[in-house]
């Protein structure tokens, strides 16, 4: 049981990781929307970039855990 939980606990701090990147990235490029039109239109098709990782990444993630928790459980 207790290598469950350090699996679940790394795998919850990989997670936290990557939404607080991801917001960085996001702030960086909220900033940048505010100058020029080229800066927006980049700024849009990034954003629409980066929600595509996040759905991929987050999906994995889950994905993982529950195979992780499967194999402890033997399920």
């Amino acid at each position: 049981m207790q290598s469950l939980l350090k699996k679940i606990n790394h795998k919850i701090n990989g997670v936290i990781f990557t939404f607080t990147s991801t917001g960085v990235i996001l702030l960086i490029l909220g900033v940048l929307i505010v100058w020029t039109d080229f800066v927006l239109r980049l700024t849009v098709g990034l954003l629409v970039i980066v929600m595509a990782y996040i759905f991929f990444y987050s999906g994995y993630r889950i994905w993982s855990l529950k195979r992780e928790i499967e194999k402890h459980f033997k399920l």
